[in-house]
Order: structure tokens, then sequence, then C-alpha cells
């Protein structure tokens, strides 16, 4: 595969990329058992743990609200085919007049996130009541964007409350590696941050200082670890824990990557001011 991310080519090759380890969800294992893999591994990878039909009905909702000419003619909302072409009027992602952004605060976004099955899996990993933080947000990348989340770690984004916080990452449609997948590093949750503080200065966005770096090659090699990666299908979901390094591929197929991105905190606890209301891209959040 050619993969790179924010236009920086990373080798598709075992010394840089690993497989993730899947949890089977046809029987859970018990909650301590999830919040003990958790830990090991700073992540769950939980294959077809929603419904799949209800992930794709969303999607075909949310690509139904574009301008004529964005989809592919002879193509569906619900396969998300993009067509080369963004028209002029559509405003950037995530901003107020966007689709996104509309979304976000519908009810069809609400009644999906409204799932039993995520607040108790989150309540089960926090050891206690859990509550769904407003800001949710939904990402969205077509093919020739050259955009891409770059190595992070969530509690830089989330500094201000408490660091007791699981992000669940559902992929809205199948998410393989091509299509823009998010991908971990392995074992970072472990690492300290003056650990890989020095990638920091290696950027393309030297005014922000919350992302490690957008050179996932050279972040793999820097830290010596692999990125783990899976061909996500519609219907799973990835828990993370807030330590642990991630980032995401470009898009490089015809299928436009759609994902969102939630969190939990314990009922009790006080959370990051920024995360109380609905998401905006330009919410500088």
């Amino acid at each position: 595969m050619n993969l790179s991310s924010n236009g920086v080519p990373i080798p598709f090759s075992s010394e840089l990329f690993g497989p993730l380890r899947a949890t089977g969800t046809a029987r859970l294992p018990d909650p301590a058992a999830l919040r003990e893999r958790l830990r090991a591994d700073g992540y769950l990878y939980l294959p077809g743990f929603l419904d799949p039909e209800e992930v794709l009905r969303l999607r075909s909702a949310y690509f139904s609200l574009f301008p004529r000419g964005y989809l592919l003619p002879g193509t569906t909302p619900r396969q998300g085919v993009f067509s080369g072409r963004v028209p002029r009027e559509l405003p950037e992602h995530g901003v107020a007049g966007h689709p996104a952004h509309a979304f976000v605060r519908s009810d069809t976004f609400d009644r999906f996130l409204d799932d039993p099955r995520l607040a108790k899996l989150a309540a089960d990993l926090l050891e206690g009541d859990a509550r769904m933080l407003p800001r949710r947000i939904l990402r969205h990348f077509h093919r020739g964007s050259r955009r891409a989340s770059r190595a992070h770690v969530d509690l830089d984004y989330m500094d201000e409350g408490s660091p007791r916080v699981v992000t669940m990452w559902i992929p809205v449609g199948d998410c393989p590696p091509r299509s823009g997948a998010l991908v971990y590093l392995e074992g970072s949750h472990t690492l300290s941050p003056e650990e890989y503080e020095p990638l920091r200065d290696t950027t393309d966005r030297p005014e922000d200082r919350r992302q490690i770096c957008h050179d996932l090659e050279f972040t793999a090699r820097a830290l010596d670890r692999r990125w783990l990666y899976a061909d996500f299908a519609a219907g799973d979901l990835m828990v993370h824990v807030p330590s642990v390094i991630h980032a995401s591929l470009d898009t490089t197929t015809d299928a436009m990557r759609l994902s969102i991105d939630t969190r939990f905190v314990r009922a009790g606890d006080t959370p990051d001011p920024r995360w109380l209301r609905p998401w905006s891209a330009d919410d500088g959040a």
C-alpha cells in the first residue's frame, strides 16, 4: 500500500506497522477483564460492536445533505463516493453552514449516539456512572485533501479537566488504512510526555504545540514503536485512553472517510469546560 499522513509518505512495512489486537464482541469479557486489557494495550478494538446497518444509515443521512455535484453521479449517499469536485458554495468542513456543523446538532446524530451499549461500556471502563461530553466530533476527509490527524494524545486537548476520560472512535462506514483509518503507536500510553516532547519540534504547525508530530515515519522510528492498524468495517468501535499516541492516515480511496469521536468522563468528575458545548471546527478546542 502507498500510505501517507498530511501528505508525508510512510512505508507500509512490518517494521513500521502491525495489527491491532481485537477483542471479540460476541461475548465480551467481564468489565474487570476489559479494564485490564485497556490498561495493558491503551486501546480496545471491538469489531462489530455496533449494528452495521445503523452505522450505514447514519452515513447515508449525512452525505444526503451535500449539494449536487459533490457525490459521484450514479452512486448513493450511503456509499459516500467523492466526485473529485468540491462545490464552490460549500464552506470549510465543520464550520457554520457546512453539513457537519448542523449534523452534530441534529436529532439523527443524537439518537445514534444515545446507544445504551456505548453508555454501558463507558461505565464499565470508568468504574462508575459515565457522562458523554457534548463536544462530539464528526470528521470527514475526501481523496486528495491530504489532511489527517497528526500524532497526538487526547490529554493535550483536554488538560483543563479530569484526566479520567475514555475516547470512542466510530468509523461511519468501512475504513481500511487507505481510506484514512486511525492508527495507534504501540505501547505509547506507557511513555512519559518528556520522552516524546522533542518530537514536537518536527512539525508543520509550529504555532500549535499540542500536536506531537505530523511525520508518522519519523515518530515511529524516533520512539522505536510500530503503528497499529486494522481494516475497520461499519459497526467496529475503537476505545482508547487519553495518553496513547494516535494519528490518522490520508484518504486516498474514492469512498470518503467519515468518523465520530466521542468522549466519556465519570459522572461526578469535572470535565474540561471546552468540551461542554457542541463541536465546531473553528472553536479552537
